[in-house]
């Protein structure tokens, strides 16, 4: 026997149903983390990406890391990494290059038409997580963007990455 909510109880008598409670900080924070997850994976399923090729071109987007510090910002073993690239590298995505102080390290960066996707899929996502935002006027959604980069950098500090170079701290 299912139990009926006051909720449930007033739109049964037909009375106007009881606004929204409040999520608790953690639990809004997981529930729009699912959201942004959510639309992220439907934007790199329609370009035939994973969540995990969609952060690569991410990372990629300025930068052309070494497999390790990939491996490290993607926090998966460096046999995936290979593995990552070796897929995005057959779909002429990113191509390997020799570091130039060290002959056997190997970078990884954009091809033209990794650049032209990654720009795509850049736009794509900012346009559809914008409308995420819609509900909030627009103090509101700098002051989410105050906040949210206060937790983002901290967080970050808390496993020694500095976000200017998104590399590892090795101390």
């Amino acid at each position: 026997m299912r139990v009926m909510s006051a909720a449930d109880r007033s739109r049964h008598d037909g009375a106007a149903p009881s606004p929204p409670e409040e999520l608790a900080p953690v639990d809004a924070v997981v529930q729009l983390s699912f959201a942004v997850q959510a639309l992220l994976g439907e934007i790199a399923a329609q370009h035939e990406l994973s969540i995990t090729q969609l952060r690569l071109l991410g990372i990629l987007r300025d930068r052309e890391p070494g497999m390790l510090d990939l491996a490290r910002h993607l926090k998966l073993e460096k046999s995936s990494v290979t593995g990552l690239i070796d897929r995005a590298q057959r779909r002429g995505l990113v191509e390997r290059s020799t570091a130039p102080h060290d002959g056997r390290a190997v970078h990884v960066r954009l091809t033209a038409e990794g650049r032209r996707l990654t720009e795509q899929l850049t736009a794509q996502a900012n346009e559809t997580l914008s409308g995420l935002l819609d509900a909030l006027p627009e103090r509101d959604r700098a002051r989410l963007s105050a906040l949210a980069g206060v937790v983002v950098r901290h967080h970050a500090a808390s496993r020694g990455v500095d976000l200017a170079t998104h590399r590892t701290r090795r101390g």
